[in-house]
């Protein structure tokens, strides 16, 4: 979580509407579109240089890119790994005048994305899902694909295409035929895209089978992506719903495409124990720079400060704030940080139109950890709200608890929560590592609870250990064999 400075009333306003805050942090919390997906614009020739050679508009995106994913991560023995993959791949691709570099980004998110300069990206959280090297070979091949395929300067085209149909639509009629003119361009624009995504996935398991990889390897990825996904929020409603709209198809779909174009293959190597070897002791989860969850409890050891949100909540760190959401979906809160010049006082901000519709008389200042604070209470159409703000040097906390019912009980669970928060020492600052993944050996009397009950996760861990080992549900461990745990 980064801090906001937020010393304009514009930057206020985006935050006036405290329904849309808990809306915001509910839809967050369920599984996005977990496609492989491709962002940036194009950049210059599909000829891809050293990123030393690059021109300074491809330099700008290559720090931008690093900048949205917690910068790069450094790992020799994965970089070799995942070169020596690629230079398979390009040999088995028809284009091996087309170079390519790889970049691993240090985010625990599961992502990979292509630019047209033949820079690729892949998120270690991507990394450590994979449990062999065909799997991995399936992600690299599958971006491969959409530079081979020049899916970015048609999807350019194509969107170029869409603005100009839509303009024209606003401009003639604000009526229902407008309206529905409107949303069938969008419409095409989306098909367009998710044909692309089927098209580079059959042009990707092609290339990886005749690299000698098993082509089932993106089945089973995509496979694991999907589970990945449904760990995130247990009250999701059917996938493909949620990502209709969206520029990639919904998983279950890629799964079906993916295996009908596996089969057209004979098997190949999955290279299971090497590319696990590979993984021992990369990173999971958050990077402590940018704040960690451990179960109900959030640490920041660079901005110093901890805070535990209260029972039956499940956290998320994301980029501009920490989201919670109580199992059930009944609750919900936001944390986010602001830098305020001048200072106003905490009273007279929580009135400032910050959050709309405060309750008359809730407003109240108080103490938090010897901190100045204030609180007050908020009523939207359906839900209820504890606000509390809490000064340290220039920075100003703010805590959204929301709650569909309120009860005395739930208020004073939003109170235990608030004063949980706390500045850290220099010493606990200083001591906040990773989570890692270790290789272990399943022995004689293993099973997957016991295997789960080593993982240093607190949310659903027998799941999470299925999902990271790539096990289905009436799967079980072999003795002997090598298996991935999560330690502190």
């Amino acid at each position: 979580m980064a801090t906001m400075a937020a010393d304009r009333p514009r930057a206020e306003r985006a935050l006036r509407f405290a329904g849309r805050l808990v809306a915001a942090a509910l839809v967050a919390l369920l599984p996005a579109c977990s496609s492989l997906v491709d962002i940036g614009q194009p950049l210059g020739q599909p000829d891809p240089v050293k990123l030393s050679e690059a021109t300074p508009a491809q330099q700008r995106e290559h720090r931008r890119i690093l900048a949205s994913y917690g910068g790069g991560y450094a790992d020799p023995k994965l970089e070799a790994m995942i070169n020596g993959i690629v230079d398979r791949l390009v040999a088995a691709s028809g284009r091996t005048d087309q170079r390519y570099t790889v970049t691993i980004l240090n985010s625990p998110t599961i992502n990979a994305f292509a630019l047209p300069t033949g820079q690729i990206y892949m998120t270690r959280g991507l990394i450590g899902l994979a449990n062999d090297e065909a799997e991995l070979a399936s992600v690299l091949a599958h971006e491969m694909a959409h530079i081979i395929a020049h899916h970015a300067a048609l999807r350019e085209n194509e969107a170029r295409r869409v603005a100009i149909d839509a303009s024209a639509v606003l401009d003639t009629a604000n009526d229902t035929t407008g309206a529905i003119a409107l949303a069938k361009s969008k419409l095409a624009f989306a098909n367009f895209s998710r044909a692309q995504e089927f098209e580079a996935d059959a042009i990707g398991v092609g290339i990886a089978a005749r690299a000698g990889y098993d082509p089932q390897g993106a089945v089973r990825f995509l496979t694991s992506m999907s589970r990945f996904a449904g760990l995130r929020s247990a009250s999701s409603s059917d996938p493909r719903s949620i990502d209709f709209m969206s520029s990639h198809p919904a998983t279950p779909e890629r799964i079906e495409n993916a295996a009908n174009t596996a089969h057209q293959y004979a098997g190949g190597e999955r290279n299971v124990a090497e590319y696990r070897e590979a993984l021992d002791r990369l990173a999971y989860g958050e990077d402590p720079v940018e704040g960690f969850v451990r179960g109900r409890r959030f640490v920041h050891p660079k901005l110093g400060f901890a805070f535990t949100a209260p029972e039956g909540f499940i956290l998320e760190n994301t980029a501009k704030a920490v989201l919670g959401t109580k199992q059930g979906g009944d609750a919900a809160l936001r944390l986010d940080i602001v830098r305020l010049d001048p200072q106003p006082s905490l009273v007279s901000y929580i009135n400032s139109g910050w959050i709309e519709n405060i309750e008359p008389g809730s407003v109240a200042e108080m103490t938090v950890a010897g901190f100045p604070a204030a609180t007050a209470t908020a009523k939207g159409e359906d839900w209820w709200f504890r606000l509390y703000v809490v000064r340290s040097g220039k920075e100003i906390f703010r805590f959204i608890f929301a709650t569909r019912s309120k009860t005395l009980e739930i208020d004073r669970s939003f109170r235990e929560s608030i004063n949980s928060f706390r500045r850290l020492s220099l010493a606990e600052a200083s001591s906040a590592k990773p989570l890692r993944i270790k290789i272990v050996t399943v022995g004689r009397g293993d099973n997957i609870e016991r295997l789960a009950a080593r993982m240093a996760v607190n949310d659903r861990p027998v799941e999470r250990f299925r999902v990271l080992n790539g096990l289905g549900a009436n799967d079980a461990v072999t003795p002997g064999s090598r298996v991935k745990i999560v330690v502190d």
